[in-house]
């Protein structure tokens, strides 16, 4: 579950990125947030995932109020959710397998899962072939796609994905998209920002506007 209420975020400028968000998704709730570059969308995917915080009101994500959580308790908060960011964000130096294993790895899992369940979630995403490749080696949408596996891997209770399909063609795009779908219906709550409006004319899900660094709508 995500909810903001009566948030605001303002930078040094003053710069008000957000103001008044009030904003609520429930637990296993599929959305969209559209809007224009620069309306907010990525500042907004940054306070839910505690990358940065609310300069007034209150969010609480998955049951975290990020408010007041501590700087020592954000590594355990991020291991309760899955974030696809628009830069992939992958680790260089090791190989797709181990980018997407990483989740498992600092949770401790057993060696013998991370090898069961890591090809599963590549096969998922297309990238079974890559699997001992680097990320510099990879295409765009190719990066893409290991970011989403290793977004999904430990099966977070909230996704947010910024952007996942910008660098995909139209087909894959679909498959990723029916893949984030699934993981909406075993309960995970998913929030994904796209500029993509035949897409989300074609999946028929609740979508959310923000422009201005301010809600419109279909709240």
């Amino acid at each position: 579950m995500i909810e903001f209420s009566h948030v605001y975020k303002t930078y040094p400028g003053p710069v008000h990125a957000l103001k008044n968000i009030d904003l609520r998704i429930d637990k296993g709730e599929f959305v969209f947030l559209t809007g224009p570059s620069g309306a907010g969308k990525t500042t907004l995917f940054r306070m839910i995932s505690a990358f940065d915080h609310v300069t007034s009101g209150q969010l609480v994500v998955a049951n975290q109020e990020l408010t007041q959580i501590s700087s020592a308790d954000v590594p355990a908060f991020r291991r309760r959710i899955g974030v696809v960011f628009q830069d992939f964000k992958l680790l260089k130096n090791l190989t797709v397998f181990q980018n997407v294993a990483l989740p498992l790895k600092v949770l401790g899992e057993k060696e013998q899962n991370i090898r069961r369940r890591v090809p599963d979630f590549l096969e998922k995403v297309g990238l079974s072939h890559k699997s001992d490749q680097y990320p510099e080696s990879l295409s765009g949408g190719e990066q893409q796609r290991t970011a989403i596996a290793r977004a999904l891997i430990h099966q977070p209770g909230v996704l947010i994905a910024d952007e996942p399909t910008g660098n995909l063609d139209p087909r894959l795009s679909e498959e990723i998209m029916d893949l984030l779908e699934k993981v909406c219906a075993q309960g995970t709550t998913v929030f994904v920002a796209t500029h993509d409006h035949e897409m989300v004319k074609r999946r028929n899900k609740r979508t959310v506007s923000i422009r201005a660094g301010e809600l419109e709508g279909g709240r």
